[in-house]
């Protein structure tokens, strides 16, 4: 698991060792990443929270863009079972 962030790598660090984050943090502090997403908004240069799961041929099986911090692991978990259960 991968997590995108605007941020650079010192702050993503932090951030990492702060929360005991236990994935890995993706530096993209020029959002081209996030740009080729479709989820950078230009003009206030920040990124809107979307998940998106990519499966094991490289094609995006799942995006979600409706991310509520406080139960989005569980509702990540569920969405991954269904998709495995297909």
């Amino acid at each position: 698991m991968y997590a995108l962030s605007l941020d650079d790598v010192s702050d993503l660090a932090k951030f990492a060792k702060k929360q005991d984050v236990n994935f890995q943090l993706l530096s993209d502090p020029d959002g081209s990443v996030a740009k080729k997403y479709g989820v950078l908004v230009e003009k206030r240069r920040f990124a809107k929270r979307v998940t998106f799961v990519i499966d094991e041929e490289g094609r995006v099986a799942l995006v979600d863009e409706k991310v509520d911090v406080t139960s989005h692991g569980d509702t990540l978990v569920e969405s991954i079972a269904r998709l495995l259960d297909r």
